[in-house]
Parts: structure tokens; C-alpha cells; sequence
């Protein structure tokens, strides 16, 4: 929790929010992913600060329960002193305790956002998914918790002005924009209209520009004249030397479609075609096609249909 330092900016940990995404995929099932397609609604998640502030945080964690299908886990709130801005036991249940710091009493509309975090928490441990160490392991949480339908919640709690700062989670506010907006993709939702801080809507405009990019990358068709210029000149290398070639490598603007922060790779097939593998858009797992001129694939994992010009 920032509170009052600097708040990181930028996309410094983009591969592992990329992972954690193929990671839900893959763990849960395309049809498990799908059953979160609409978001916990504000009013279900609103406190105000004429409510009890024990009665209001037990009735916003239930609604966090219900949203990620946890019906067996009751949540215990405790607030406290504590450096971080909440903590969850994870124990065999059927309850869980939840400790949130002792500044919520007096900042309680954040409080939905500190116990998404935490329930996710709860959820991952029940799917058993984590990541290896406990800086990657926080960044699935974020990444799960905005996929899946409540990290609105924790990219609203962030207000930074000359005096003051705030952020809840580990993801960089435009990072949490870039899974709001591959979530907004993926299910047609627009979570823009429930900010109530105008620099959430700064950062998740700035995360939509940045996942377009994965939209507009080759052999997409939807690849702009610089990145299908590159695209053709690796394609004649690697046809040209009749093996493998190495992930291709640029940078540019967010407006240019060839700005290559996701490689796409060729490689020879003794038994056929040159092929090309690349990050699918939607979840990332990496895709495997033909080049030979205009294909449509289709990604198993998140049964995205890709329109490609290999």
C-alpha cells in the first residue's frame, strides 16, 4: 500500500500480468473464466461512512464471497495497526480471518477494495494456483481480482495529487488499466463508468492503449504498414535460411502497430510449412500456424478467433 510515498508508474511487471492471465485460463477453464462475465456492481460494494463499520465490512465481504463463488467461506474482519494494507489467513476453514489496517475506520470507501485482494486470496488457495515467490504471487492476485470481475475496486482506490498519494496492490495503476482493459475485451464491459477517481480513468485509459497494441501485433491482420513490413522481413530470413529464426525485436510508440514488445517467432517443419507461433491477444498462450497467406485460428484456451496474415 502506498500512502502518501511514490506511487510506481508505468508497466514494469507486463510479462508476469501476461502469465497470470494464461495462468486463469489454464487453470480454471475457459468456462469457469466466462461465469465471472460481469462485474461486482458498485451498489453491492458501497460503504458509507454513516454505516457500521463492522456490520458494513461483513456485508461488502460477503458480497465479495458471492461474487467469486465462495459460499463455505465466511470471513472474520478484524481491523488493526499493520504496515500492509490487509492480511488473510489461509487455514483449512470454513473460516477466514481477515485483518485490514486500522486507517480503513477512517477511509471506508476502500475498504471493497483491500477485501477483494484478500478473498482472491482465498479463491486462488481453493483452485490451488499460485505463483513461486511472494512478489509474483501478489501480482496473480491483482491480475485474478481485476480478470475476474472486482479490481475496479482497487484500481478506484488510487488518488495521487501534489500533497498526497494512494494505491492499493502491487500492479502500477496502468497496469491494473491494462487487465481492466483485456477484461473489457474479452466480456464487453465498460468499468470506466464506476471510477470515482479521475486518475483511475487517467491510468486505465493509458492501460487500453497499451493492450491494443497486443491487437495490432503481426501476423495479425489488424497490424499496422510498420509492423507488416518487419513481419515480411523476417518471414524472407527465416525462408531464406530454411530454419528456425529468433523472436523478432521493437520498440515504438502506442500508437504503432508494429511496436514489438510481444515476439512472434518462426520455425522450420520438416514434415511442412514454415510456421509462426505468437502470443494470442486475449489470454497469451502462444499460438502455432501455417505461413501461408491469410488464416483464421482459433486460440484452445480462450477460444478466440484470430484473423492472421502469416
Amino acid at each position: 500500500m502506498a500512502d502518501g510515498g511514490p506511487v510506481e508508474h508505468g508497466f514494469p511487471h507486463l510479462e508476469t500480468v501476461r502469465a497470470a492471465v494464461t495462468a486463469l485460463y489454464r487453470r480454471l477453464s475457459y468456462d469457469t473464466v466466462q461465469q465471472f462475465s460481469t462485474s461486482v456492481p458498485p451498489a453491492d460494494v458501497a460503504f458509507c461512512d454513516t454505516d457500521d463499520l463492522h456490520l458494513g465490512t461483513q456485508r461488502v465481504a460477503r458480497e465479495l464471497v458471492r461474487h467469486f463463488r465462495l459460499p463455505d467461506a465466511r470471513m472474520i474482519v478484524a481491523f488493526r495497526e499493520m504496515q500492509h494494507a490487509a492480511n488473510v489467513e489461509l487455514t483449512a476453514g470454513p473460516e477466514y480471518f481477515v485483518e485490514l489496517n486500522d486507517r480503513f475506520r477512517g477511509h471506508r470507501r476502500d475498504i471493497g477494495a483491500a477485501l477483494a485482494h484478500e478473498i482472491m486470496h482465498v479463491y486462488l488457495h481453493r483452485v490451488d494456483l499460485s505463483f513461486p515467490g511472494t512478489r509474483d504471487n501478489e501480482i496473480l492476485t491483482d491480475t485474478a481480482t481485476t480478470y475476474l470481475g472486482a479490481g475496479w475496486l482497487l484500481l478506484d482506490a488510487y488518488r495521487e495529487d501534489g500533497a498526497s498519494s494512494q494505491k492499493l496492490g502491487y500492479l502500477t495503476p496502468e497496469e491494473f488499466g491494462y487487465v481492466l482493459a483485456k477484461r473489457s475485451s474479452a466480456f464487453g464491459e465498460d468499468p470506466s463508468v464506476w471510477f470515482t477517481s479521475a486518475q483511475a480513468y487517467t491510468a486505465y485509459e493509458r492501460g487500453w492503449e497499451r493492450a491494443r497494441r497486443d491487437e495490432r501485433q503481426p501476423p495479425l491482420t489488424a497490424a499496422g504498414w510498420t509492423g507488416r513490413r518487419r513481419y515480411a522481413r523476417d518471414r524472407r530470413q527465416a525462408q531464406g535460411h530454411g530454419q528456425g529464426h529468433g523472436p523478432a525485436q521493437g520498440r515504438g510508440s502506442a500508437g504503432d502497430a508494429g511496436a514489438g514488445d510481444v515476439p512472434y517467432a518462426f520455425a522450420a517443419d520438416p514434415a511442412g510449412p514454415l510456421r509462426v507461433t505468437f502470443p494470442c491477444p486475449t489470454c497469451h498462450q502462444r499460438i502455432r500456424v501455417p505461413v501461408r497467406g491469410r488464416v483464421r485460428a482459433r486460440c484452445g484456451l480462450c477460444r478466440t478467433v484470430l484473423e492472421c496474415d502469416t
